[in-house]
């Protein structure tokens, strides 16, 4: 099972919004195929590990194999066929499945469909590593929102912006190479209008991949932004989320928000709307303490540059219930990852 994960993150950023899964298929201990989702819309992780043994000549040997999935095998027509029913098809004897999919299509239908056809299936086999894996996917499905993850960079005496129209520059460029692949990784980047104004980001993942750019999304409550800065250049897909007007104008999109609830919750129903299913908050501070003061983030990761004390400045965020993960350093830089011990949950 540590395999097919190991497998499955080799999707990391390419199969969202669909989860990333990995399969191993074994006869007498000896694997004769492996495979995992590689791109959204493509072939699943068990038709792959499937069609690597077929390819290798060990056909006859499925009959007497074990199929390794980290989740649950669909059972329902999405963009490909049910991959319970290719399971069944080849006379698979045993499937031992990570977890259960979410997925309201899925959601115990695929075992259900296996042991109705005799399959024997062994479920939650390393299931909390299973979950962690796809933890957005289960939030997306879940809590119907998009897996939040906040993120900056401060100097040693918490700072994390000017007051002045200069821009602050905080971490190093090695950070910044692994904030990059941080932004490969999720579906989009949400900045606050001030953030966009002061500091023009390019939001792009640039000194990562320029195979896929994650959405541009900025909250311009009342479209005051000038169309001069970075977010408007056409690079990546920017949405405007506003409280104005819904319209597409090629690479920037205009989204109307709903006017229910607070800006944070509009914000998080516009993208699950829009299938996103994790958010990379890049600031500014105001915006992040808002999805801190509500609850709503799962993830926050924190960059201080131990070398730096500026004497004024905006003061970074406070984070509420948090529980330190993990820490590293990068030269000048430490980070810290938290996540949110008692995050708002759907009801």
């Amino acid at each position: 099972m540590l395999r097919c994960i190991e497998l499955a993150r080799k999707g990391t950023g390419s199969v969202a919004p669909n989860p990333m899964v990995g399969a191993v298929l074994l006869y007498n201990n000896e694997i004769i195929g492996e495979g995992w989702h590689q791109r959204y819309g493509e072939a699943h992780a068990e038709v792959n590990c499937v069609s690597q043994a077929v390819q290798n000549g060990q056909t006859g040997k499925l009959q007497e194999s074990t199929l390794y999935v980290s989740l649950e095998p669909c059972a329902h027509f999405g963009k490909t066929p049910p991959c319970s029913d290719l399971i069944i098809k080849h006379k698979i004897p045993k499937v031992v499945i990570g977890c259960r999919d979410p997925f309201k299509e899925v959601d115990g239908k695929g075992i259900e469909k296996l042991k109705a056809a005799g399959v024997e299936v062994v479920v939650d086999v390393l299931k909390e590593e299973c979950i962690e894996l796809n933890k957005r996917f289960f939030t997306f499905h879940q809590q119907q929102r998009p897996y939040v993850i906040l993120k900056w960079a401060q100097t040693k005496n918490n700072i994390i912006g000017s007051n002045t129209t200069e821009r602050l520059l905080i971490s190093n460029e090695i950070t910044n190479r692994l904030v990059h692949q941080w932004r490969s990784e999720e579906a989009a980047m949400l900045v606050g209008s001030k953030t966009a104004l002061l500091d023009d980001p390019q939001l792009t993942n640039r000194y990562w991949s320029a195979d896929k750019q994650p959405v541009r999304l900025v909250v311009d409550r009342q479209l005051q932004l000038p169309h001069s800065l970075n977010l408007f250049n056409g690079e990546a897909t920017t949405i405007v989320l506003n409280e104005l007007r819904q319209t597409n104008e090629g690479a920037v999109q205009y989204e109307q928000l709903s006017g229910n609830g607070s800006v944070v919750q509009q914000v998080l129903q516009a993208l699950y709307q829009r299938k996103l299913d994790s958010v990379l908050v890049e600031g500014g501070a105001e915006l992040l303490q808002h999805f801190i003061n509500e609850g709503l983030w799962d993830e926050a990761r924190i960059i201080t540059n131990e070398a730096l004390v500026v004497e004024a400045g905006v003061k970074a965020p406070q984070l509420r219930n948090e529980l330190l993960t993990n820490e590293q350093q990068l030269g000048s830089d430490s980070i810290c990852w938290y996540k949110n011990s008692t995050p708002v949950t759907h009801h």
